[in-house]
């Protein structure tokens, strides 16, 4: 939550934007602080110690550029968002690879304005709270403490630290919520690309319209609705390591255009004409297995080739028991910490719960779970706060139709690939109606939490003729 008093400081000689500005700070309850100069800038944040820095990149007696690197030399975490009257200039793509938060372009929108500003100041919060959290964080980057002490999780480590200091693509599988987007910025965190910036493409989660214009960016009026370029994943990326996550979703005409930016090492921006270098590591990550993904019509061999050069696979929380109980109260001290309570534990029927439970969310799945409990815990987390009956009991009905079809198998009235089809069939339709349920109805929040696109729920929807209340 944005802190009630957050000090935005903004950098600007001319009176007339510093007013405006000031004006769309104040009305949402912050405390606007003006600098017309860089060396007064800096002064204001020795002693103002503001949670954001606006800052023109033109000011009369120094470089925005420089107004940066002084202000972040006395604040690391300090965000700065930079305003240009040229968002396309090369500059403001500079900017951003050295460090500045976010940019805006002249002339200044309201709306546009605070949607940065309190994305600067939700992000500092993050980072002062990680901070506080992982100061005592091992050499691992986290990975034991994050996916706990397990001789499972110590292989993973291995060949993470192995393949990290490589040029390698790599390939991470592993079920939903098992923790591949950590092992990806692991694997940054070790490389020499680690100093450049780490960017993240959720693959299934951008409509295929929109996804190469985030991996490769576009010009002004390249389609329609393109106002203004746009600098793209890639091209932010360049230097450091770019992480496609669920790569198998991304359309197969995308894919051939990754391919080939992996082997040439430039792109084209959408509408473009001039190549653009892109020297990027990419790790991608996929929940399907190894051997289905590299034989399915989702992934292009071609593609998977390129980019399995090498594969880590993290093992499903089922897989390690032995982390499980250390992940729950690494939960409850964190969510502790949020929710300002003093939960101290679990009784011995939520442990026993936690650990006879087959956990198919994964990680993901049980943090939920525990922060849902230290909500509804006074003292100690009981096995009825975990919900867990609620969760994973499987339906009388679904026992029911699997004595049906085992009976019709061993009749004879029906094959195994029509069995399998009809298995497949209802544990679709129980997942998406379950998820339904907790989102209340809302699609599009579904195809989200389960990592589809929007259409292909949609689908489904109609053609298992789910009813939703």
């Amino acid at each position: 939550m944005t802190p009630v008093a957050s000090k935005i400081l903004i950098v600007d000689n001319k009176e007339e934007i510093c007013g405006v500005l000031s004006e769309y700070i104040e009305r949402e309850g912050l405390i606007p602080v003006v600098a017309h100069t860089g060396e007064a800038a800096l002064e204001r944040v020795r002693s103002e110690h503001p949670d954001v820095l606006i800052v023109d990149l033109k000011p009369p007696d120094m470089d925005g550029m420089q107004i940066m690197k002084g202000a972040k030399a006395l604040d690391e975490d300090l965000p700065v968002i930079l305003v240009t009257g040229y968002p396309e200039i090369r500059g403001a793509v500079a900017a951003m690879r050295a460090g500045a938060h976010d940019y805006l372009a002249k002339p200044l929108k309201h709306h546009e304005v605070l949607r940065v500003v309190f994305r600067a100041l939700n992000e500092r919060a993050l980072k002062r709270k990680l901070r506080h959290l992982s100061s005592q964080i091992p050499d691992e980057f986290s990975l034991r403490e994050t996916m706990g002490p397990s001789d499972a999780v110590s292989r993973l480590i291995s060949d993470v630290t192995r393949v990290a200091k490589t040029n390698f693509s790599v390939l991470i599988l592993g079920e939903t919520g098992s923790g591949k987007e950590l092992v990806a910025h692991a694997i940054h965190h070790f490389s020499p690309r680690c100093e450049a910036p780490f960017m993240a493409v959720d693959c299934g989660a951008i409509p295929e319209t929109l996804l190469e214009s985030e991996l490769f960016g576009h010009e002004k009026g390249a389609y329609t609705g393109a106002d203004k370029q746009k600098i793209g994943k890639f091209e932010m990326a360049c230097g450091g390591t770019l992480f496609l996550d669920e790569i198998s979703n991304m359309p197969l005409g995308s894919q051939a255009k990754l391919l080939r930016v992996l082997q040439e090492k430039t792109i084209y921006r959408i509408g473009g004409t001039l190549p653009i270098s892109a020297d990027v590591r990419v790790l991608a990550a996929s929940n399907h297995n190894l051997q289905r993904l590299g034989e399915s019509d989702a992934l292009r061999r071609d593609v998977y080739f390129r980019l399995n050069e090498f594969t880590i696979w993290v093992p499903p929380l089922r897989e390690r028991q032995e982390d499980t109980l250390y992940l729950a109260k690494r939960f409850l001290d964190l969510t502790n910490l949020e929710l300002q309570k003093n939960v101290k534990g679990f009784t011995q029927s939520a442990v026993d719960a936690l650990l006879a439970h087959d956990w198919p969310g994964n990680v993901r799945q049980l943090r939920s779970m525990i922060r849902r409990g230290v909500l509804l815990a006074d003292e100690l987390i009981t096995e009825q706060h975990l919900g867990i009956d609620s969760v994973s009991p499987k339906p009388a009905v679904a026992c029911a139709e699997d004595d049906k079809q085992t009976q019709e198998a061993l009749r004879g009235d029906l094959t195994f690939k029509e069995i399998k089809h009809r298995k497949i069939v209802a544990i679709e339709m129980e997942i998406l109606a379950q998820v339904l349920r907790e989102t209340g109805g809302n699609k599009a929040k579904a195809a989200r939490l389960l990592h589809i696109d929007y259409k292909t729920i949609h689908s489904k929807i109609r053609q298992y003729g789910i009813l939703q209340d």
